[in-house]
């Protein structure tokens, strides 16, 4: 069912929940990093000390649960309560390995229903890619959106084209609108450290990065150089939390 759509199980918004730091969101992809468990670990790891706030497993089409599980316990295990390990889709795979909670799309499970599978203390996230999607975050009760893509970007199949920075404006304003301004938002998609400034100028609370930071080696120093980069950006926007 879509999140943006007629729901035939309507809720209110989430008023308080977790409080979540998306100033530097690691998506571990593994189209992108790899299936092997013991590498994504050391990525999350360097990732974390050097600063990333918030991480997300992310693995579409998953032939082998079982496997998939091992992989998201042994970075939940890396991160050892530093950051929060949210997976991607997968409520299941989430609660089976402990972890803080889900990042849903538009064609998942419905935030409601991963929030009653949950409870109130998981976070609970959304992606939006329309300013019609943001208006109904009013009665959906997710604790931050994504926004995106924001650019063009080889991580992830994508029919729809950028949104670009004018359109992520436009589309977070209607999110923070619908909520009362209570709810972060974050970008994604193509951002990486030539334009992650110009991203949080434009409105966002952080950036979601898979290329930028884990597609190359010494995670850790680029971990710090973005989050070094979102800082400041914040800062003379005059939103450092």
């Amino acid at each position: 069912m879509q999140a943006g759509g007629s729901l035939g199980n309507a809720t209110t918004g989430r008023a308080a929940g977790p409080e979540v730091d998306l100033r530097l969101y690691g998506l571990l992809d593994v189209g992108v990093c790899g299936g092997d468990g013991r590498r994504l670990a050391e990525m999350a790891a360097a990732a974390v000390s050097g600063g990333c706030t918030l991480f997300q497993y992310r693995e579409k089409d998953i032939a082998d649960a079982r496997a998939a599980l091992a992989r998201i316990r042994a970075i939940h295990a890396a991160l050892a309560g530093r950051a929060p390990l949210l997976v991607n889709d997968r409520v299941d795979l989430a609660l089976a390995a402990g972890c803080e909670g889900v990042h849903l799309g538009q064609s998942d499970l419905h935030p409601a229903d991963a929030r009653r599978l949950l409870g109130e203390g998981a976070i609970v996230g959304l992606t939006l890619k329309t300013g019609a999607q943001a208006d109904e975050l009013y009665r959906l009760p997710v604790d931050y959106a994504c926004i995106g893509g924001v650019f063009a970007t080889a991580s992830k199949d994508n029919p729809d084209p950028p949104v670009g920075l004018d359109g992520f404006a436009r589309i977070a304003f209607r999110a923070r609108l619908a909520r009362g301004g209570a709810v972060p938002v974050g970008a994604i998609a193509g951002i990486d450290a030539s334009n992650a400034a110009a991203v949080i100028a434009a409105g966002a609370d952080g950036i979601a990065v898979i290329s930028a930071l884990f597609g190359a080696e010494a995670v850790e120093g680029r971990a710090r150089d973005l989050r070094a980069r979102v800082d400041a950006a914040l800062a003379e926007r005059g939103a450092i939390r």
